[in-house]
């Protein structure tokens, strides 16, 4: 009985050793389990943060990010020309005065809009006060004589009169109406109305009115200054009318016409470009350099636009458009490019990265083509491209696999 006894307790040490050890195992691969679990949880969520960059109302303002669907654009067939804005020459106006005088009253300063019509300024001198009475004596003196010329006829028409009697006052007569009616169109020059004049008023001075509609770009007088007849004093401009005025050499000249459509941008409006249409290409060369005039009609006008702004062009010669967007809008990461795509969620912006190819560049502008299929209208970022990345990369590095 006790050998048995013996060789059962040494059995059952085998048995209770594996018995052991399996639990440890299951122990074991259940923690594995558990923390291969929260890793990958941990992995995905470090993913999905590092795949989407969010900005606040606020950041979003600060930056100034832009946000588009990505447009189709001429990026080839095409001629580049620059050039400046102007306005036709009926819109614009220099205004002088007559006759020598002296500025009494500036009305307006530069920048200001002025109606057709509109004083500008107030002149007055002895010459004017002059020209009035020199008409008002003309203007009655004709009026005597018309009398007399009047009375010679009846005369001369009963048969009474002496016929070189009659043919002297018609000449004195018509002599001194030419006169009245010489001075009275001065005065018209000088915006005084003759029916006053001839009712004893005398006018001591004389308003400076605007020929056209438009803004003062220059006063070039004081008051107080004496200016001489045909002085230029005021320069009006009419804007509404303000067009692209670009130079295109010899070598591209059979290339342009009338019709074609310019991408322009004015260096005031930074990153806003401008659409033209030809109306208008000149048909003989400037001489330094040899180019050609071409004249566009601006389509979408912003922002204040001045006659002599310095403007870049491209003149598309032809119809092939790709998808393209700006520069700005692209980041690269290693050997990958991307760009990001905007949604706005309340009141903050998500943006999340879309890898893509890029291809021509011309100027700000790249042509693109997408990795992955885009949902048709979906918007993108147009700028601050590095700093969403920067931001991406912040966002992985604070949250490692």
């Amino acid at each position: 009985m006790k050998k048995l006894s013996k060789y059962k307790a040494v059995a059952l040490l085998p048995m209770l050793l594996g018995l052991t050890a399996c639990g440890d195992s299951k122990s074991h691969t259940a923690e594995s389990k558990a923390q291969n679990s929260q890793m990958e949880m941990e992995a995905s969520h470090t993913a999905t943060r590092a795949e989407e960059v969010m900005l606040t109302a606020n950041q979003f303002d600060a930056l100034q990010i832009k946000i588009d669907t990505v447009p189709m654009r001429n990026m080839s067939g095409y001629v580049e020309a620059n050039g400046q804005l102007e306005v036709p020459p009926q819109n614009e106006a220099t205004i002088t005065t007559v006759v020598g005088a002296n500025v009494v009253s500036i009305e307006v300063i530069e920048g200001d809009k002025v109606e057709k019509g509109q004083t500008v300024a107030y002149l007055s001198h002895p010459n004017i006060i002059q020209k009035q009475t020199d008409y008002l004596n003309a203007y009655s003196n004709s009026e005597f004589l018309k009398k007399e010329f009047d009375r010679q006829k009846t005369l001369y028409d009963a048969g009474v009169g002496s016929g070189a009697n009659f043919q002297k006052a018609e000449a004195e007569y018509q002599a001194s109406r030419s006169r009245a009616k010489g001075l009275e169109a001065q005065l018209q020059q000088l915006n005084i109305g003759a029916s006053g004049v001839r009712n004893g008023t005398i006018y001591q001075r004389v308003a400076l009115r605007s020929p056209i509609e438009g803004f003062v770009q220059k006063v070039e007088v004081r008051t107080g200054q004496y200016v001489e007849p045909q002085t230029d004093l005021f320069e009006i401009v009419d804007t509404h009318h303000v067009h692209a005025d670009l130079m295109v050499f010899e070598k591209d000249a059979y290339k342009v016409k009338e019709g074609q459509t310019v991408s322009f941008n004015v260096q005031s409006l930074s990153g806003n470009e401008l659409t033209a249409k030809i109306y208008s290409v000149g048909k003989t060369f400037e001489q330094n350099p040899k180019a050609l005039h071409v004249h566009a009609e601006i389509e979408n006008k912003q922002g204040n636009l001045i006659p002599g702004m310095y403007i870049q062009g491209r003149i598309q010669t032809d119809n092939s458009l790709t998808k393209a967007i700006p520069e700005s809008a692209i980041a690269s990461d290693g050997t990958k490019s991307f760009i990001f795509t905007a949604e706005k969620e309340g009141n903050d912006w998500s943006f999340t990265p879309v890898e893509i190819k890029k291809n021509i560049t011309d100027g700000e502008w790249i042509t693109i083509d997408f990795l992955t299929d885009q949902a048709p209208n979906t918007q993108y970022a147009f700028n601050n491209a590095y700093y969403l990345m920067a931001e991406m990369k912040k966002g992985d590095a604070e949250h490692p696999h």
